[in-house]
């Protein structure tokens, strides 16, 4: 039976590649090397959330109607019956309550969206700390970035599909947000919802933007990104034997397919367990929408959340100007265009670009394969701490009631001190995180010269004490002293030799203090000469 399976494999295989020449890629691809590490598994539950998204829409797309048409429910869910509600929730409750197996692939599409969401966020934070990003890979971080761009658009088409309570007023701030732009900001929001808010032509618009165009750009993003770490091969982390020239690890077939052929069923039965656990969005607790209730206490999916944080932060006034001016006709709403719209678009612009923002201050362009060790990167990895730390404390704010109430503070201190801290809290944990860095690195470079601590003391004939140490093996020899020793730019003077002014020199002083604030500061690493001198030393 066995023989005459393998027969038929083998002669559909021979079909196939008689008629597409695909055995030579093939045999290309399942050879080719990947690096074995637990962070390169981040991208990879994002890709396995996506093909669960996919799948568990399929299944939720087949009951959804997405039409604001009123009817009266009259379901099974006997607390709703007899109330007017849109054909877009009536049909979500049927999902929930009246389809086999409906609520728990409800459960999973959601959770699997904020996995979704949260590995790419977490993935590029890897990427970040690395230096993955750096040539020739500037175009895939590009890639990267659009993709957790379009994760946000997903999670917040879909979120906004039930017609509930809570996705209506998250609709709402979007429409305000929206209005704020100046010149197109009303026009937007009158083409976005086909007349006023709400409209009746927003959601089958959501509907078509989340089951069909923002899934079609994922999906062929995530084919070019995969496509771009074919071509220009993985990275890897620092260790012996490891350069900027070669690959060490295992073959794509069949080692790395087996592996991550089990990782898909173990993240997929993590996302079934939790959501046959743990509800989430129980829309039925809200009820239909109605503009004219704001329930407290509710806030939007966590990826969302930061803008939510900003527009609460936000106080009504800009020193002693008015948070409305009326120019031209058009009135600037500053407490809403800048915490929804400028803060977001510099924070967003400033990681797109950064790939670039870096090479150019440090004047760094070579290509690199093999990543940094975030303590040898002090300020790339205080900037992002700095970033993680603005992004987490919009976040928080978003949930300031929540907060409020849990640890029974005034809301009014809370937001108080969140205004401060939005500005203080990213510097100090840029200051603090460059010290630790820097102290990393002093302990590596004492580790190299000296060895580890063993704790046993030996007397000399002389009478002298000293610890014995042990010294390094050479694979934690080359994890400590394989990173760039990169000089701050060196310019010329203001003026040259016949007392003439240097043309741009100010530009250049500028790069120049760029580069000094990148690797001023900075600890060597231990050269060959000076470890040998140290071991002759303790020899």
């Amino acid at each position: 039976m066995a023989s005459t399976v393998g027969r038929a494999v083998g002669a559909t295989a021979s079909y196939v590649d008689d008629r597409t020449s695909i055995a030579g890629f093939v045999k290309f691809f399942s050879r080719k090397l990947f690096p074995d590490h637990w962070s390169f598994m981040l991208g990879e539950v994002a890709l396995y959330s996506f093909i669960i998204l996919l799948l568990s829409g399929v299944f939720l797309t087949a009951y959804f109607v997405p039409s604001v048409t009123p009817v009266i429910y009259e379901g099974d869910f006997v607390t709703m019956k007899g109330v007017e509600m849109s054909e877009a929730f009536a049909s979500t409750l049927h999902t929930s309550f009246e389809v086999p197996g409906g609520l728990l692939m409800r459960q999973i599409h959601h959770w699997s969206a904020l996995l979704f969401t949260a590995a790419i966020v977490t993935h590029m934070c890897r990427v970040f700390f690395t230096g993955a990003f750096r040539k020739p890979r500037e175009i895939n971080w590009l890639v990267g970035f659009t993709l957790m761009i379009l994760s946000l658009a997903a999670g917040f088409t879909g979120y906004s599909l039930p017609d509930d309570v809570l996705s209506g007023n998250g609709l709402r701030i979007i429409d305000g947000v929206t209005r704020s732009i100046p010149i197109i900001g009303t026009y937007t929001s009158y083409w976005l919802f086909g007349g006023e808010f709400p409209g009746e032509a927003l959601i089958p618009r959501l509907f078509t933007a989340h089951i069909l165009l923002v899934p079609g750009l994922i999906l062929g993003l995530i084919a070019l990104h995969l496509f771009l770490v074919f071509l220009h091969k993985h990275t890897q982390y620092p260790g012996g034997g490891r350069t900027h020239r070669n690959v060490v690890g295992l073959p794509l077939f069949p080692v790395y397919t087996a592996k991550a052929g089990g990782f898909f069923f173990v993240v997929f039965g993590v996302v079934a367990l939790v959501s046959a656990v743990f509800t989430i969005n129980p829309v039925w607790n809200y009820g239909p929408y109605d503009p004219s209730p704001v329930s407290a206490g509710t806030q939007p999916d966590w990826y969302i959340l930061f803008i939510d944080g900003g527009l609460r932060m936000m106080p009504g006034w800009i020193g002693s100007l008015p948070s409305e001016w009326v120019i031209g006709g058009y009135t600037l709403s500053w407490n809403v265009l800048v915490p929804a719209v400028i803060v977001p678009g510099i924070f967003f612009g400033f990681l797109a670009l950064y790939p670039w923002l870096e090479a150019w201050a440090t004047g760094d362009r070579g290509e690199k394969h093999v990543l940094d060790r975030p303590r040898n990167a002090p300020v790339r990895t205080s900037i992002g701490v700095a970033l993680v730390t603005f992004y987490v404390i919009l976040v928080l704010e978003g949930s300031n009631d929540i907060v409020a109430n849990l640890f029974h503070m005034s809301l009014n201190d809370l937001t108080n001190f969140f205004r401060v801290s939005v500005f203080l809290l990213p510097i100090l944990s840029f200051l603090v995180t460059r010290r630790i860095c820097y102290g990393l690195q002093r302990k590596d470079r004492e580790l190299v010269l000296h060895g580890h601590e063993t704790g046993r003391i030996v007397r000399h004939e002389h009478g002298e004490y000293i610890e014995v140490h042990q010294p390094l093996t050479d694979q934690e020899v080359w994890l400590r002293v394989s990173f760039d020793d990169i000089a701050p730019l060196e310019i010329d003077p203001e003026y040259n030799e016949r007392g003439v002014r240097r043309r741009g020199h100010r530009w250049s002083r500028f790069k120049q203090g760029l580069s000094s604030f990148y690797f001023e500061k900075r600890v060597s690493p231990v050269t060959p000469a000076e470890r040998e001198e140290a071991m002759h030393s303790h020899h």
